[in-house]
């Protein structure tokens, strides 16, 4: 069975496990917790668990927590030492919030710090895998949180919205559960009168995109809609459902799967576990830009050759990701490339025949290998 509706998330048969993500708006009121909605959260959780379905939690929240008790403004986001230094303070905050709670319902939660190179480094993204899956046999709620306090402006998720849907990769959850400010994905602005909520969503298209607009509304957060699309078309890829709630109402999950009021982002495909890994990847080294006849070929399921290359971009090593555009921009794949740049430079446009004599050396069978490399 596969999930098919908002209430397939509180079925236990059809989502065994679930990844939860709270933002900082929701969870941080002046720079203090909000104890009581998060009681009313925290219930649900158990509600959950005793129904059968195991929980991940993602939860922003360190940053604001630790700038209130750091006395820094903006939220402690005025710059990336502030950020750092609130998330340091505020970290011991929120993990210590999360287990009393938790802990009143009988619960263990462990806490579980990421950065982005956690998840984009194939056996450090194992290790996280391994770790999540013995933390959950052994009944904890794990509490995932981007490890902000070493985190660096190039080197980071910058949201939480995508974490969560690396994450549910990584514990092989059946769906992500994004708490919001609206109920769901509007086709315009949700102020502008006439907008409209849609319910489900089959695959992230540019004109989904289209509706989105970027920026938190709360300035204590860093995600917006678009990081929520995203964060779906991440999961959609991994066939992990993906849906949007409001979240700022009492037992919001309870509400919205008993009202039907939400977003639903139905899974596209099931790729293998390292496609799917490889396709979330967020972090490029460099990009490949091919031809007409390359796009044909790699829409039927072929490898990339150089041939079809016109342009190398970006400093990249071979093994290292790189993205596959075509001629107007549009991002086709992404995929392990088989060569270093320069390499790569010296092939484009070159048949196969011809790689042996301008290299030096037997070539390779092809600069992306179609085992290597995702469609988006």
């Amino acid at each position: 069975m596969s999930i098919a509706r908002l209430s397939d998330l509180a079925d236990a048969a059809t989502c065994s496990r679930l990844v939860i993500k709270v933002g900082s708006a929701l969870l941080v009121e002046q720079g203090e917790p909000r104890r009581t909605w998060l009681e009313g959260l925290v219930d649900e959780i158990a509600t959950a668990r005793e129904r059968g379905q195991d929980v991940v939690v993602v939860s922003s929240g360190a940053i604001a927590l630790g700038a209130a008790r750091l006395g820094l403004p903006k939220g402690g986001r005025a710059n990336l030492a502030d950020a750092q230094a609130a998330a340091a303070v505020g970290q011991i905050a929120l993990a210590e919030l999360w287990s009393e709670l938790l802990g009143a319902k009988g619960i263990v939660a462990a806490q579980l710090l990421l950065t982005l190179e956690d998840l984009e480094d194939r056996r450090r993204y194992l290790n996280a895998s391994a770790t999540l899956g013995r933390l959950l046999k052994a009944g904890a709620v794990p509490v995932v949180n981007e490890n902000d306090s070493v985190a660096t402006q190039e080197i980071r998720f910058g949201d939480n919205d995508r974490l969560a849907s690396r994450v549910a990769q990584a514990a092989h959850a059946q769906a992500v559960l994004l708490l919001s400010d609206v109920d769901g994905l509007y086709d315009r602005d949700p102020r502008d009168a006439g907008a409209t909520m849609l319910s489900e969503v089959r695959g992230v298209t540019p004109e989904i995109h289209a509706m989105a607009t970027g920026g938190s509304g709360s300035g204590l957060g860093s995600g917006g809609m678009t990081a929520k699309l995203q964060a779906a078309e991440i999961a959609e890829r991994a066939g992990i459902a993906l849906a949007i709630f409001n979240g700022t109402h009492t037992r919001p999950i309870s509400r919205a799967i008993d009202q039907g009021r939400g977003t639903l982002f139905l899974p596209r495909r099931k790729d293998a576990a390292r496609k799917a890994w490889l396709g979330g990847r967020m972090r490029m080294k460099g990009a490949l830009v091919i031809d007409a006849g390359a796009v044909e070929a790699l829409g039927s399921g072929k490898s990339l050759l150089a041939a079809g290359i016109i342009a190398v971009e970006g400093t990249f090593r071979r093994g290292d990701p790189v993205s596959i555009r075509d001629g107007d921009g549009r991002v086709l794949a992404q995929g392990l490339v088989e060569y270093d740049a320069p390499e790569c430079a010296k092939l484009l446009g070159h048949n196969s025949a011809e790689h042996a004599g301008i290299l030096g050396y037997a070539p390779r069978s092809a600069v992306v290998h179609r085992d290597q490399l995702v469609l988006l």
